[in-house]
C-alpha cells in the first residue's frame, strides 16, 4: 500500500498519511460511541444533559419507537408524512487515537512498516471522527508517552502534525506504565482506540487497558502485524534480532515455523478472549492487506451492533 496512494499531499505534512482509497471507502460510514457521551456541540452522539440545548438542529424521519413526543405535527399536516425534531443537545464525543511508537513497530518486510500502517490508520479514522464534528486526539507512547494532543474540535491539523514527526526508536518495555498515567486525562467519556503490535503477555496488556476502561470510555483495539511475523515466511537459517531487546538468536526457520505459528495463533486467540470479556473491540490487522477492506468490515459491523 502506498502512503500517499497516488494523491498529491496537502500543506500539512501529515495529511500524507489520509490514504484517499481508504477515506473513499469509510466516508459512509460513522465512529459511533456505544456509551453515553458527554459535550454540547452537535455531533452524532446522545448527550445526557437533556434541555442543555434546544436550539433546532434538523429534521430527520420517524422510526418506530422514537419519542412521539419530538414529532413535528405541523410538517406532518404539509406533507402527511411524520418527522421528528433533531435538537443541538444530540451531541458529540471525544476521540482519541493512543498509538504504540516503540522500536518494535518500526518493522516491515514488505515496504510499509507497522508504525506507516498505524499512521494511515490513525490518520484516516481520526478524519473521519473530525467530520462527525467530534473532538479529536492523539497519544503516542513507547515506555513513556512520547505525545499527547488533547481531544479538541480544533486538533486535526495538530494531530497530523504530530504524525508526521513521530519515529519508533526506543524500546517499548510494557504498556502499563505509560497507559496507566495517560487514563488520568481521559476522565470524559468517549472512544479510544489503542493501535499496537501488542508484543506482551495478554493478561499484562489487558490490565494496562483496564483503567481506561474502567474511566466510561470506549475502547477500541487494532493488532497490527507485519505478514512475516504471522506466516514467519523465512527460509534461510540466520541470526534473527528482538527490536526491543536487541538479543540476536540463531533460527532455521524450517524446523520452528510450524511452532512459531501456533503460538502467534495462541497469542491472538488469547488476546480475542480476554478483550471479549472486559467489553473491548478487537481487529487485527495484517500490513500486507488492504486497510480500507479491513477498516469498512469493521466500522460497518460496529455501526450495525451499536445502532441495534
Amino acid at each position: 500500500m502506498s502512503l500517499l496512494g497516488g494523491h498529491t499531499p496537502s500543506a500539512i505534512p501529515g495529511a500524507r498519511f489520509m490514504d484517499p482509497v481508504v477515506l473513499a471507502r469509510i466516508g459512509n460510514l460513522e465512529l459511533v460511541s456505544r456509551a453515553v457521551c458527554d459535550g454540547f456541540i452537535n455531533g452524532l452522539h446522545r448527550a445526557p444533559y437533556f434541555g442543555a440545548s434546544v436550539d433546532f438542529a434538523e429534521h430527520r424521519g420517524y422510526v418506530p419507537g422514537d419519542d412521539i413526543h419530538r414529532m413535528d405535527w405541523k410538517v406532518w399536516a404539509r406533507t402527511d408524512r411524520y418527522y421528528i425534531k433533531e435538537y443541538e443537545a444530540e451531541t458529540n464525543m471525544n476521540f482519541s487515537v493512543l498509538l504504540d511508537v516503540s522500536k518494535s513497530m518500526d518493522y516491515g518486510s514488505r515496504g510499509i512498516t507497522k508504525l506507516d500502517y498505524a499512521r494511515i490508520l490513525t490518520a484516516c479514522l481520526t478524519n473521519l471522527v473530525h467530520h462527525q464534528r467530534d473532538r479529536v486526539g492523539f497519544v503516542a507512547f513507547d515506555s513513556e508517552i512520547v505525545e499527547h494532543v488533547p481531544p479538541s474540535a480544533k486538533h486535526m491539523d495538530t494531530v497530523l502534525h504530530v504524525l508526521d514527526r513521530l519515529k519508533a526508536g526506543r524500546p517499548g518495555g510494557r504498556m502499563r506504565d505509560p497507559l496507566h498515567k495517560v487514563a488520568e486525562h481521559f476522565g470524559r467519556r468517549g472512544v479510544l482506540v489503542v493501535i499496537s503490535d501488542f508484543y506482551e503477555d495478554p493478561e499484562e496488556i489487558v490490565d494496562a487497558i483496564t483503567p481506561l476502561r474502567f474511566r466510561g470510555n470506549d475502547i477500541v483495539v487494532f493488532h497490527v502485524l507485519d505478514p512475516a511475523e504471522l506466516e514467519f515466511g523465512f527460509s534461510d537459517a540466520q541470526a534473527f534480532e528482538d527490536l526491543e531487546s536487541g538479543v540476536q538468536v540463531p533460527v532455521v526457520p524450517d524446523a520452528m515455523r510450524k511452532e512459531y505459528v501456533s503460538l502467534v495463533n495462541a497469542h491472538v486467540t488469547a488476546l480475542q478472549q480476554r478483550f471479549s470479556e472486559v467489553r473491548v473491540d478487537y481487529t487485527l490487522l495484517d500490513t500486507s492487506k488492504p486497510l480500507d477492506h479491513a477498516l469498512y468490515k469493521y466500522l460497518a459491523s460496529r455501526e450495525k451492533k451499536v445502532r441495534r
